[in-house]
């Protein structure tokens, strides 16, 4: 009953509502509101604030929600490491992944899940804040983000690729001839460009103004997506990590042009609790990329290769 009780708080604190929380851990709401007044009663402190729905944790229940978040991963990993020893590998390796990775992350995810075949993955496009709060509460097992702009604290890191920036138009664009372009001229264009809220975005900021130059786009969007399609309208512009462009697959309508001067250069990575021990698919996961780039394998370069 209290591994269940831990499992109760942890969804009580994702899902922020007694009926969902209860529906996230296969029981009934009376069934999952009892066994939190139980572990009340057991503790003698009050961990939620009552009323009508739920309203948060008390000061109490915060702490108490930090030991539920570890007992409730170390459970999880228990049993990771008892299928290991059986059968082999099971359960679901949770990875948050920055929107700019999203399109290189199958290279090491789709060979994992190959190798790890009753290995279920879930791969969440989040911010990198999200990706560090994910890891602190146990939620994720790993994250695919910048290694060196706002890095994340308390993690293990192995660099996966380098992140090149390019500059992206429609295909009928005179600019699309060119082989590069630099930065300065593409300030010059109408630009549509991630919101300031994503730290892509402040990384192109961050290159612009280390050149002297502001970004001023005319449009602004929190989505590649978005960019994809205001690109391809016309007239906007655009600039975005390569890897990003490559994910489009085959976009013969739109042409990345390399940026240089400067030429920028930004580490992605896989990153990983520093807590000891890792659960079982984290540590799989780690040892599986780290093997790949001892073999030299070429899906964890991926997006190295210049443009053509």
């Amino acid at each position: 009953m209290f591994v269940r009780q831990m499992h109760y708080l942890v969804a009580l604190s994702r899902e922020k509502h007694f009926g969902r929380a209860a529906h996230a851990c296969n029981v009934t709401q009376p069934t999952l509101s009892a066994g939190i007044r139980k572990l009340e009663q057991e503790l003698g402190l009050p961990i939620v604030v009552r009323g009508h729905r739920f309203l948060g944790f008390t000061a109490e229940g915060e702490r108490v929600l930090g030991w539920a978040r570890q007992i409730a991963a170390d459970y999880e990993s228990l049993r990771q490491e008892k299928a290991e020893t059986g059968a082999g590998l099971s359960g679901t390796l949770r990875v948050g992944a920055i929107p700019a990775a999203t399109a290189a992350a199958p290279a090491l995810l789709a060979p994992f899940r190959d190798r790890y075949p009753d290995v279920k993955v879930q791969m969440l496009t989040l911010s990198s804040a999200a990706i560090q709060r994910g890891l602190d509460e146990l939620d994720l097992d790993a994250g695919i983000t910048y290694l060196e702009n706002e890095p994340l604290n308390r993690v293990r890191r192995l660099e996966l690729y380098v992140e090149r920036y390019v500059f992206v138009t429609r295909a009928d664009d005179s600019l699309a001839r060119r082989r590069s372009l630099r930065w300065e001229e593409a300030a010059r264009q109408p630009l549509c460009l991630l919101t300031p809220d994503m730290q892509n975005r402040r990384i192109i900021d961050h290159v612009m103004v280390e050149a002297g130059l502001a970004a001023q786009p005319a449009i602004e969007t929190n989505s590649f997506m978005g960019v994809w399609s205001f690109v391809r309208r016309g007239p906007w512009t655009s600039i975005v990590p390569e890897a990003s462009f490559r994910g489009l697959g085959d976009a013969g309508d739109l042409v990345a042009v390399p940026l240089v001067d400067p030429v920028h250069v930004q580490p992605v990575g896989l990153v990983l609790t520093e807590r000891d021990p890792l659960s079982p698919v984290a540590g799989a996961l780690l040892k599986f990329a780290r093997s790949l780039q001892r073999g030299g394998v070429e899906s964890i370069n991926l997006l190295q290769n210049d443009l053509n």
